[in-house]
């Protein structure tokens, strides 16, 4: 599997998703949404996931929407937040409501502990792509050499700090979220401990 065979859908969705989170999102929050979708297809191309490609990446271009100052949310977690984003551009996109839950579910999941791949295949390879790209969760499942295209291509610029940042946020004021949760367990030392960051 190299950079050149993942597969990038090329609908309005997907166009109109990717211009959203250029939008709203700073340069670091934009590549790893990108960064997130490349993984997580490759991933699913490699190991025989079925998935839809339009669906996944409308779902990574919005999966960290909530942290960001204009859709966060002081009531729900940022990945709820997210998902109700999701849901509304997906109306706008003209989806059936199947199919705009379906996005909400996958921006939502994706910080699960575990997703089943039966279940939610994309949500499946979302969470893994996003635990890799933050947290450097099973770099092992990855080419070496994917991975360095990937990040030549959406290099990482600092996401890092940037993430750990909004972490630290989002545990003081929402802290029964997920992302409290993961930042008492440690988090900021994972994510400054990723070896995609050496």
């Amino acid at each position: 599997m190299r950079f050149a065979d993942i597969v990038i859908p090329d609908t309005p969705a997907a166009r109109g998703a990717l211009e959203v989170a250029t939008a709203y999102c700073s340069p670091a929050l934009l590549n790893h949404s990108v960064r997130a979708y490349l993984f997580a297809a490759a991933y699913g191309a490699m190991n025989g996931v079925a998935f839809d490609d339009e669906l996944l990446y409308v779902a990574s271009m919005m999966h960290d929407i909530g942290l960001v100052k204009e859709f966060d949310s002081h009531t729900v977690p940022f990945e709820e937040a997210g998902g109700h984003v999701a849901w509304v551009f997906a109306a706008g996109a003209g989806w059936p409501v199947e199919r705009r839950v379906r996005a909400s579910e996958i921006v939502v999941r994706h910080m699960w502990d575990r997703v089943d791949p039966e279940e939610d295949p994309e949500g499946f390879l979302l969470e893994l792509s996003t635990a890799l790209d933050i947290s450097g969760r099973r770099p092992e499942d990855f080419p070496a050499e994917l991975r360095a295209e990937v990040l030549r291509h959406y290099p990482r610029l600092g996401i890092g700090p940037e993430f750990t940042a909004c972490f630290v946020d989002q545990a003081e004021r929402k802290p029964d979220s997920i992302a409290a949760r993961f930042v008492r367990a440690g988090a900021a030392e994972r994510i400054a401990a990723n070896p995609l960051d050496r």
